[in-house]
């Protein structure tokens, strides 16, 4: 077994982890990136939107931008109808293409001075006297121990890496979304807006989404609560049924499967040189299912405290937890208000719903395209939704 040192090693190639690296090394750290996978950003297992506020991370380049929108546009059970857009842009988010947009932000790591390799399995923690120290990896069927100060889980929903850790990443079926979605051609969609829709006939606990990828194809995709999913109700199913009604005469060119964190966030990141970011940490937002840009934020703030802490030659669980006190403080409520909106949402019966849905008919417009921006005109529209939110915190 062959033996290397780096200052940090993160494991997984997904926006999180890249930005992680790249944060890392900027600050002259030595920073190693691995992926399992032999294409970073494939298989893709998203919807690809992301607000706009994420050109506060990279430089947009069009060359990873599928589509420009307006806003979204959100169906209620029994159609109604609400437009969410930014007041006075013509603007909001962004359809990726997440093959290129991870290799993209690879790429920035590296032009920052991370070392990244693919097709590198890391298959457990080097330990010394419950310190992480490192990872077993395995490439090209050489085993490596690749000893680091700092070791990073950016290994999405199971991350075996915090598991290994002594982290508790295991989730309740109830807090896990099982999704499926077909990229689509031959068919007509609506290029300005993407489309959400609600309805337990559409999908239980959860929803449905279009976003245009271009002039004549779509993602279209179904998320459903993992509570409700067994072999007669599986998200595929569902998406089946909604396709046949939406494109009929659409083809499916690609078909992707996965699931989605909805538990909120892990209220233990860090360990003795062991750090959690991205959806191994739970930064998705409960009440969309949304994560990249919470997985960039929480990317850079782990690539900086990093840093701090291979400077100050201290990697243990204290030092780190200057992590999760500034993740906490950046993201930690909107996810928590987004967890107990979801708890609310998912306590309504259909009559309910609707009515839940009714106070919000017509156009919001939002000063930023953010989960937090749009909980408050939700509120703002909908007030017996702060009296349930406030009974369900308190």
């Amino acid at each position: 077994m062959r033996d290397e040192e780096h200052e940090v090693v993160v494991v997984g190639a997904g926006p999180a982890g890249s930005i992680t690296a790249r944060t890392a090394a900027e600050k002259g750290r030595d920073v190693l990136l691995i992926e399992r996978n032999q294409d970073i950003g494939v298989p893709v297992k998203c919807g690809e939107g992301v607000s706009i506020e994420i050109d506060k991370f990279v430089e947009v380049d069009s060359k990873w931008v599928s589509a420009v929108l307006k806003g979204t546009i959100t169906y209620g059970p029994d159609g109604t109808k609400v437009v969410v857009t930014v007041d006075g842009m013509n603007e909001a988010m962004y359809v990726l293409d997440r093959r290129l947009f991870d290799k993209f932000l690879a790429q920035d790591a590296i032009r920052a001075g991370a070392e990244v390799r693919v097709k590198t399995y890391a298959y457990g923690l080097i330990k010394e006297q419950e310190k992480v120290k490192g990872v077993y990896a395995s490439a090209a069927g050489e085993d490596i121990r690749i000893f680091a100060d700092v070791v990073v889980g950016a290994d999405g929903v199971e991350s075996r890496v915090g598991r290994w850790g002594g982290i508790d990443t295991k989730l309740g079926l109830a807090d896990v979304s099982t999704c499926a979605q077909y990229l689509m051609c031959n068919v007509k969609p609506n290029r300005d807006y993407g489309e959400l829709f609600f309805g337990e006939d559409i999908a239980p606990r959860g929803y449905a989404w279009i976003f245009p990828k271009g002039e004549d194809s779509v993602n279209v995709g179904v998320g459903i609560g993992g509570d409700v999913s067994d072999e007669n109700h599986r998200a595929l199913d569902y998406l089946n049924a909604f396709v046949r009604d939406k494109f009929p005469d659409g083809q499916v060119i690609t078909e992707i499967y996965g699931a989605v964190p909805l538990s909120g966030p892990v209220y233990k990141t860090v360990a003795n040189g062991l750090l959690l970011v991205g959806d191994a940490a739970r930064h998705v937002n409960p009440i969309t299912g949304g994560g990249i840009l919470e997985a960039m934020k929480g990317g850079k703030i782990a690539g900086e405290v990093i840093a701090k802490a291979v400077q100050e030659q201290n990697f243990s669980e204290r030092r780190l937890m200057e992590y999760e006190k500034r993740w906490k403080k950046e993201l930690g409520k909107v996810l928590y208000a987004g967890m107990k909106a979801k708890q609310l949402l998912l306590s309504l019966d259909s009559h309910d719903f609707n009515e839940f849905f009714h106070p919000l008919s017509g156009d919001i417009k939002i000063k930023e395209f953010t989960e937090r921006a749009l909980l408050k005109a939700m509120i703002k529209k909908n007030p017996k939704m702060l009296f349930s939110l406030a009974r369900m915190m308190f």
